[in-house]
Formats: C-alpha cells, sequence, structure tokens
C-alpha cells in the first residue's frame, strides 16, 4: 500500500485530485474532518483543551469553536499550543485510519492536509504532493466557491506559504495550469495510475 501525502495553498484544485484517487478504489483521510470529529467526540481532545485554555463548551456541552478560536487567533504562542495538541491527536486518528485501509487492502491511501508538511502527519506518507496553481486562478476559484470578494480572496491567498516552500519540501509538484477542471483530472489521473499500479 501507497500513503501519499497531498498538500498545498486553497483553490489550487487538491479536491480533483483527492477524487482520482477514490475513483481508483483508493481510501482518502480529510484531516480537517478528523480533527472535526475529534473536536466533537473525543472526551480525551476535549479535556485537553479545557486544560490549556479553560472553559470551552456551550449550553449543549460540546466544545464553542468560536470561543476558541476567539482566544487562540489573539496570541501567536496560544496557537502554537492549540496546533500541537490538534495535530498529536489528529496524526494518532489519521495513523489508526491509514492501519484499517491496509487490513481492508487497500493499494492507495491520499492524506489530505493543508499544513502537512509542518505535522507529524508527514511520516506516514511515502510520497508527499503539492498541487500548486496560479495565484490569479486561486483567487477566482476560491471566489466562486465561497462567494468571497476579491479583496478578501488575495488576503487569503497571500497569507499561504509561497509555492518554492512546497516546491522544496514536496517529492511531487502537481501545477494546475489547466482550463478546466476536467483537463487537471485528466492529469491527475496520469500522475496516480503508475503508482496505484506498482501499489498493487
Amino acid at each position: 500500500m501507497t500513503v501519499i501525502g497531498i498538500t498545498g495553498p486553497t483553490g489550487a484544485g487538491k479536491t480533483t485530485l483527492l477524487r482520482e484517487v477514490e475513483k481508483l478504489g483508493g481510501g482518502v483521510i480529510d484531516c480537517d474532518a478528523v480533527y472535526h470529529e475529534l473536536l466533537k467526540r473525543d472526551t480525551a481532545l476535549q479535556n485537553r483543551l479545557e486544560q490549556a485554555f479553560g472553559p470551552l463548551r456551550d449550553e449543549t456541552g460540546a466544545i464553542d469553536r468560536k470561543k476558541l478560536g476567539t482566544i487562540v487567533f489573539s496570541a501567536p504562542e496560544r496557537l502554537e499550543t492549540l496546533n500541537a495538541i490538534a495535530w498529536e491527536m489528529v496524526a494518532a486518528r489519521t495513523e489508526a485510519l491509514v492501519e484499517e485501509y491496509r487490513r481492508q487492502g487497500s493499494a492507495l491511501v491520499a492524506i489530505d492536509a493543508i499544513a502537512l508538511l509542518e505535522s507529524p502527519i508527514k511520516e506516514l506518507c511515502e510520497l508527499k504532493v503539492a498541487v500548486l496553481a496560479p495565484a490569479e486562478v486561486r483567487v477566482r476559484r476560491i471566489m466562486a466557491r465561497e462567494g468571497i470578494s476579491q479583496d478578501y480572496a488575495w488576503a487569503r491567498v497571500k497569507a499561504q506559504k509561497p509555492d518554492g516552500y512546497f516546491v522544496e519540501n514536496c517529492d511531487h509538484v502537481l501545477v494546475n495550469d489547466c482550463e478546466t477542471a476536467e483537463e487537471f483530472a485528466q492529469k491527475a489521473q496520469e500522475f496516480l495510475e503508475p503508482i496505484y499500479t506498482q501499489s498493487l
């Protein structure tokens, strides 16, 4: 089984690549979804967050994500603490999910993590793949996808790591300069097929 870590800035086309993994019968693990699931259900994570940041629960007993966000985004050291706690728990859960796919006989598993290169999850990946696209293309895609203004979309794009960071730290780079999503899907499929075949 081959485990691929997929990263890259927002709006570049990671979702298209992940869909192609699924079409080949591979497994996909979305680290954002894993974190939100743990936040909802994992009492160990909930308790650790409250030890670090004080009471965080809303009237239903769930972690109030807005309250947590307000606490951590105003102070870089608090955000670092949150990231350290979250990544440790997400990495453990992701590793368990990878093992589940291995037991099921999957040939290919893709881990989707925007902060893959800064997290312990990169150690689970045999290949680290970045999906990149020109900044103006990403801005257009984010605006269309999220219904936000051009200024806000540019602010989001400029706040992310530069392309060079991904190029230096990944094993492969897929550049999505395609006219259509279908064209990039074809490019992604051609990239994945030999990896999948070797994993069988």
